[in-house]
């Protein structure tokens, strides 16, 4: 019978109880034996709480019992996290994760001390929810060279956006039905400025390339900007306007970033709609492969918590070990290209064609000039911005257009 113990019984860490309890006769035909929750550690006394015989409120209660092997971390943010998982990791117990905070941050230091002392940090929780993505990457595929990773990341920001385009809503209708509805929180900020997007990214990249990059240094943006006229132009192109996770790679050189994004409707990010997420991976041999589910949730996130603890308990397995991306990785984010939708106030067409060469015109809003550049790299189009507003002339949106492999220019 394995011992487990659960740092925080929050959301995720109360589903993953919940699974423990529920699905007990089942995990132990998967495992071979019982999981047994020994320990709950919370600050709070929970008396309603059908664990509360389980809780302490000392880590110490944990890390000293050699019956405990595995411990899940659902705590979430730096502190206490950061110190706990260091302190159960030196005492060579495994931790699992669902905390991209930490992970995104510290993910490099921890698989290091899990390795030294012989035991694992586990953190599928981290970046998908309910979606096996880290697991696939780091076993299944771990015979290919990655050249690209980019994803739907965000369930509160799909949602959004989704409702923009089928309901014809603008961003803080959309966002105030996201809310009423438990997808988005009461301060969105982490979600709707793409920072949650961020160190799922931060994460995915340093499972597929090895170094993890801190989130500081990610090109990241939102959707705050978002109209709902920039919703329709996508759609007049046969497009759909995501908020993308995405990191490309190209011989030595490596592009991470998060973006809203003109997604094609022949791509399949372009249909994920709701709360759902996806992400899909390219491998030199295995080619595109997506994966699709639910991001978020107690449920969804607990499940991948759970399959983490099976992993750790069964053994026969090590960490990876990542490095830290020194100052040249990811490549300098100037020199990133792509096709990109514009749109302006006070220029005419003929204006745009000077400064952008050949683009094309497509619908825009009522006094605005909307196009689609050829590909440019990011200096080239904030130059060719610069140039066209200095006469007056207002920006009103700028969307990065998605293809598959988009690159620095040669």
């Amino acid at each position: 019978m394995a011992k487990i113990a659960i740092m925080g019984l929050g959301v995720v860490g109360g589903g993953t109880a919940d699974l423990l309890t529920e699905n007990r006769e089942r995990l132990r035909k998967s495992c071979g034996e019982y999981l047994d929750l020994k320990y709950v550690l919370d600050v709070r006394e929970l008396p309603e709480s059908p664990y509360r015989d389980l809780i302490v409120h000392d880590i110490s209660a944990i890390v000293n019992d050699p019956e405990v092997s595995v411990v899940a971390e659902t705590i979430g943010g730096l502190h206490p996290a950061y110190d706990y998982t260091v302190a159960l990791l030196s005492a060579g117990k495994s931790v699992v994760t669902s905390n991209k905070q930490l992970v995104s941050e510290h993910g490099a230091e921890l698989l290091a001390l899990a390795k030294a002392h012989g035991c694992r940090y586990l953190f599928e929780a981290s970046t998908g929810g309910g979606i096996p993505v880290i697991g696939p990457i780091s076993r299944d595929l771990s015979g290919n060279e990655f050249s690209e990773i980019s994803g739907i990341l965000n369930g509160t920001t799909n949602y959004i956006l989704t409702r923009m385009k089928g309901g014809g809503v603008g961003f803080e209708t959309a966002l105030s039905e996201a809310q009423k509805k438990g997808y988005a929180e009461r301060d969105p900020s982490a979600d709707v400025e793409g920072v949650d997007a961020c160190r799922k990214i931060a994460i995915l990249a340093a499972t597929a390339f090895g170094k993890l990059i801190p989130p500081s240094r990610i090109h990241t943006e939102g959707i705050t900007a978002i109209r709902q006229s920039d919703v329709a132009a996508a759609a007049s192109v046969h497009a759909a306007v995501k908020l993308l996770g995405r990191a490309i790679r190209r011989g030595g050189e490596c592009f991470v970033l998060v973006a809203p994004f003109f997604v094609p409707d022949d791509s399949p990010l372009s249909h994920v709609d709701g709360v759902y997420n996806a992400i899909s991976v390219t491998g030199n041999y295995v080619g595109d492969v997506t994966f699709y589910g639910r991001g978020a949730g107690a449920k969804a996130t607990a499940s991948a918590v759970v399959s983490d603890l099976i992993a750790a308990t069964a053994g026969g397995g090590v960490s990876p070990v990542w490095e830290t991306a020194d100052e040249g990785f990811p490549t300098e984010f100037g020199t990133f290209s792509c096709p990109r939708y514009l749109a302006f106030s006070g220029v005419d067409r003929n204006a745009v064609r000077v400064v952008f060469g050949e683009v094309e015109f497509i619908r825009g809003a009522e006094g605005e000039v909307a196009c689609l550049t050829p590909n440019m790299t990011e200096r080239e189009c904030a130059d060719a911005i610069a140039r066209l507003t200095v006469g007056g002339g207002q920006l009103l949106s700028a969307i990065r257009v998605y293809e598959s492999g988009d690159r620095p220019e040669a």
